[in-house]
């Protein structure tokens, strides 16, 4: 078997060495690999393979261990990957321990950021042109962005920055169309309108041929119609957005033509003051399931390679995601509430609102990729009196942090957030981990925050948010819920209360959301071992159930928390700063949660075992506790003892 054009591949430097029609080959040998690889290895299928000749075009014009290359959202670059020296290490791909599915600086010279959110490359890449500019260095600078992605509000700042500086930037924006799901927005309709008119430059030769060849009137028609030219240009000529931004524009040109990609660099390398390059490509070229299906081939799962047929295990009725529990509820409650409006970010489908669309079309919104405006957006409604609910993952909320506090916390509006992808989400890794939300959330004033333990108290809990006039978020893992749980009698939920689910002697568990079913297999463990400990169901991260919890904790000797989000400034906290303003002493709690540090990639199972958040976890960590107390007991018994004995 001869040896395939990719395996020569150690580094850029080896596409030098390729004639054209090597490099076709090449593109071909990559797809195939990516394939391959993601049907084993659930990743990002359509994107990839959308950007094999751009990428090829990119590492064979220019050097970026000198010139710099910034990706925007980052998921689109297993092209780069395989190009850059990571080859052997890409059936690794998104696994635990293995190479990332995002660019990362830890992993090569070739990639400047982590980057695994939208809006940031163009902002990044200006920063390090302006920074030539002070150092005196001549290099290219390139920012290679979506046309989803463009849209974000980042992106504009940056936009419009670079157009006021002038500096030396190239913004290629990578227009295939689509986010995950189709763009929506006014931009992209613009974009839409280039690609499918003719180009204003072929317009302006025409023009000018027919001007030059009347007789006379020829040259004083062309220079009275100048003004009308100037004016008419803004409807047909492409990419006038980007000029009146300060930009030179060129293009549109065929994204999967290696060689019109290459020269076109070479163009424009040189030109001076910022650049945007547009390229149309296809989404799922390639590979015909992902060409006609890029939203489902996005990161598809595991599938077969020869016909794409995605591997998906028998459905079991009984088995219901979060985000299937939320988007049936939500339509359940706008069935009898006219009110309730959603909105969600450029993710429909994560966060289950695809139904909610087809049955509520007028009362659904997509932003784009412009979390900001989404949660600006349920501010207005709020004040015409509707009810919002703003579904958004977990760590794509931090971008909205502001408008959180300003629009919704300050106005004490009652704007519902239901936070998807809590805690740990899997192979996306540490950019997509949501551990961070009650700790940006709890401390501003007047939010009520959440956290179901099942499919039953999700319901109860979504219910009773839209009843509130006030803030209030709901945080529910990537994962399904308890099996049967939305069966389950739930008592409908009092703001601010938890509940007791067993009653023992020895110690208590005091469990937030995703980690109350844990906490009870571990109950179950220790009772095999003769030890009986309480089980608190807490609901609240704020506002807590102080009567509960001061109840509970003055009772035992050993209290444990856990909750699957940092443990900085998260619900553990939350109760230590409750028990030191009554003055407890808190030296027998203890925290279980997530570390300080950015948690790695891995399935979500992998990383809470790896992080003891699963029931074996919380055992041995009770049992450590249970052993140390029971050693310091003793100790004090013997002390007490021979202190007798002496008197």
């Amino acid at each position: 078997m001869s040896q395939r054009m990719l395996d020569k591949i150690d580094s850029p430097k080896d596409l030098q060495q390729l004639d054209t029609e090597d490099l076709a080959v090449l593109a071909q040998e990559i797809r195939e690999e990516i394939i391959d690889v993601v049907s084993k290895n659930p990743g990002h299928l359509s994107s990839n393979l959308g950007v094999v000749e751009l990428t090829i075009a990119l590492h064979r014009t220019f050097d970026f261990l000198n010139d710099k290359l910034v990706w925007d959202v980052g998921h689109q670059t297993y092209v780069h990957k395989l190009l850059t020296g990571r080859r052997k290490a890409f059936p690794t791909l998104r696994q635990y321990k293995g190479l990332s599915g995002f660019p990362d600086i830890a992993e090569s010279k070739y990639d400047p950021f982590i980057c695994g959110h939208s809006g940031h490359a163009i902002s990044a890449a200006l920063g390090i042109a302006c920074a030539d500019k002070i150092n005196n260095i001549d290099r290219t600078i390139i920012a290679v962005v979506g046309d989803a992605a463009i849209s974000a509000g980042m992106s504009l700042e940056a936009l419009n920055h670079a157009g006021h500086l002038k500096r030396n930037l190239i913004v290629i924006l990578n227009d295939n169309k689509m986010a995950i799901s189709n763009t929506v927005g006014a931009i992209a309709r613009h974009l839409n309108k280039i690609r499918t008119s003719p180009l204003y430059t072929d317009f302006k030769k025409e023009v000018h041929h027919v001007l030059q060849s009347l007789p006379i009137v020829g040259k004083r028609m062309e220079y009275a119609l100048e003004h009308i030219g100037e004016a008419l240009k803004r409807e047909i000529t492409p990419g006038q957005i980007f000029v009146d931004l300060g930009f030179d524009y060129f293009g549109p040109i065929d994204g999967h033509n290696i060689q019109t990609l290459a020269e076109t660099f070479q163009n424009i390398k040189n030109v001076e003051g910022p650049v945007l390059l547009h390229v149309i490509t296809e989404k799922g070229k390639g590979f015909e399931p992902a060409s006609a299906n890029p939203t489902r081939y996005h990161s598809a799962g595991n599938f077969e390679m020869h016909n794409g047929k995605v591997k998906e295990a028998p459905k079991d009725p009984k088995q219901v995601s979060y985000t299937k529990a939320f988007g049936d509820t939500i339509i359940e409650i706008a069935e009898a509430n006219k009110d309730i409006v959603a909105i969600t970010a450029a993710m429909p489908d994560g966060t289950g609102l695809d139904a909610f669309i087809k049955k509520f079309p007028d009362r659904y919104f997509d932003v784009g990729i412009c979390e900001q405006h989404a949660i600006g957006l349920a501010n207005g409604f709020v004040s015409a009196g509707l009810k919002p609910v703003a579904a958004i993952y977990s760590t794509f909320l931090q971008r909205a942090y502001d408008q959180v506090f300003h629009d919704v916390c300050l106005q004490k509006n009652g704007i519902l957030l239901a936070l998807d992808r809590a805690g740990i989400v899997g192979n996306d890794g540490p950019t997509h981990n949501g551990v961070f939300d009650i700790a940006y959330l709890r401390h501003l004033p007047g939010i009520t925050l959440m956290a179901p333990k099942d499919g039953a108290e999700l319901k109860a809990m979504l219910h009773k948010a839209v009843q509130l006039n006030t803030p209030a978020a709901i945080r529910y893992p990537r994962a399904n819920i308890p099996e049967g749980s939305l069966n389950n009698d739930c008592n409908p939920i009092e703001i601010g209360k938890g509940e007791i689910l067993r009653e023992g002697r020895d110690g208590v568990i005091i469990a937030y959301g995703a980690m109350v079913y844990p906490s009870m297999e571990c109950a179950d463990m220790l009772a095999g071992k003769g030890i009986n400990v309480t089980v608190v169901n807490a609901r609240f991260a704020k506002p807590l159930d102080e009567d509960l919890i001061m109840k509970v904790t003055g009772k035992h000797q050993i209290v444990l928390t856990v909750e699957d989000h940092t443990e900085v400034g998260g619900f553990g906290s939350a109760i230590l700063e409750l028990l030191v303003e009554k003055g407890i002493n808190t030296q027998n709690v203890h925290i279980m949660g997530i570390p300080d540090r950015f948690i790695e990639q891995g399935s979500r199972d992998i990383i809470l075992k790896s992080l003891n958040l699963d029931a074996e976890g919380i055992y041995k960590n009770f049992m450590s506790t249970w052993d140390l107390t029971k050693s310091v007991s003793i100790k004090k018994k013997e002390a007490q003892k021979q202190t007798s004995n002496l008197i």
